[in-house]
């Protein structure tokens, strides 16, 4: 993904503060068991120079209960005299970790890029829809400010939404088809204010993945509504109602699930891609050696590490990569294919490209 938010912080002089921690709050323990953990932190950056104002800045910021659920972290970048960066994080990270260097320490943070997905959430019914937006800069899609708007909430205007009538009796005959006909429009016409502002969003946000769930016969409108593109991207999800709060229960574990297998299937997919142009077109090469060398010829356009195989010049790698306007992109420590547990897939290549064959090179058990 790219992640040019990042590359400020790579251009400020240092010495740099990096703190990457596990914010959670999901039992009556964590406040506490975090401000023990951070204590722990606060006091190693103490001994690395860092200048107690500044730590008290982070302390505000860590200790104090961000907006969102479940499971989540912070990562916070600063200068001596300044916070770059305090960001929340979808996930905690796999590593907690606080150090002060002339760099920023990103392996923390960059290792949590496959849950960095954005996600529309369309909660529609025969009136219209609620419409909740999820970005890897608000990882809550529950809570808080999401930049919609008037957007968040749509109501199509049309109201004949029921097939009774409003004495209580049934119509018959041509006046009960023409009832019917009319509520059928309404709904009908429903689902098209709700698919105009879906496919505007869509355009103006580019999320990652398209969720829809609530009625079961407003969500078949509203996905015949919808322009063929967008239609084929809906990932259907049960259980959701307009109205009701999802922080918690099955339908909040529904997400949960479908997210996960959204990202489980884009990190296969990434896999198989960097493997295939391994084998097949020479668009990629691997290893620290390699990477290095098309990073310094601004050939990389994406760079695929593996988590916990990565080379010990991870950093450097990771940093270099952003600085040339690359894409970063972890993949869970399970995969295979990968040299050294770091690639890159390039943005072109010439005669002095070093060879992308897997099979080629040696020396390293990780690259057969």
């Amino acid at each position: 993904m790219k992640l040019p938010w990042l590359k400020s912080a790579l251009e400020t002089p240092g010495p740099i503060t990096s703190v990457h921690l596990d914010t959670t709050r999901t039992d009556p323990h964590a406040a506490a068991e975090l401000e023990a953990r951070w204590a722990r932190r606060r006091s190693d950056l103490t001994a690395a120079g860092t200048p107690g104002d500044l730590l008290d800045q982070i302390e505000e910021s860590v200790l104090s209960p961000s907006a969102i659920g479940g499971r989540h972290g912070r990562t916070l970048l600063a200068t001596d005299t300044e916070i770059l960066m305090d960001r929340v994080l979808p996930v905690p990270p796999l590593q907690e970790s606080a150090q002060r260097g002339e760099h920023p320490q990103l392996l923390p943070l960059l290792q949590l890029t496959p849950f960095a997905v954005s996600q529309l959430l369309i909660i529609v019914d025969r009136a219209g829809a609620d419409l909740h937006l999820r970005a890897p800069e608000n990882p809550s899609i529950a809570h808080g400010a999401n930049d919609l708007g008037e957007d968040a909430s749509i109501d199509g205007g049309h109201d004949e939404l029921h097939k009774a009538h409003a004495g209580g009796g049934t119509p018959h005959g041509w006046r009960g088809s023409n009832f019917e006909a009319r509520v059928e429009d309404s709904w009908e016409r429903n689902a098209d204010a709700v698919a105009s502002t879906v496919e505007r969003l869509l355009r103006e946000h580019s999320p990652d993945m398209l969720l829809l769930s609530g009625d079961v016969r407003a969500m078949g409108l509203l996905k015949d509504a919808l322009g063929r593109e967008s239609r084929d991207r809906v990932i259907e999800v049960s259980g959701g109602a307009r109205g009701v709060a999802f922080d918690h229960g099955p339908f909040r574990d529904e997400l949960v699930r479908t997210a996960e297998e959204f990202v489980a299937a884009r990190q296969c997919d990434l896999a198989a891609r960097f493997r295939e142009s391994q084998a097949r077109d020479g668009a990629s090469v691997g290893g620290s050696a390699e990477v290095a060398q098309a990073l310094d010829r601004g050939q990389v356009e994406e760079l695929v590490f593996v988590t916990g195989h990565a080379p010990s010049t991870i950093e450097a790698l990771l940093r270099q990569a952003l600085l040339t306007d690359a894409a970063v992109s972890a993949l869970q420590e399970d995969a295979e294919g990968i040299p050294e547990g770091v690639g890159a897939l390039l943005r072109w290549r010439d005669e002095t490209t070093p060879s992308n064959s897997i099979g080629s090179m040696t020396g390293d058990a990780r690259r057969e």
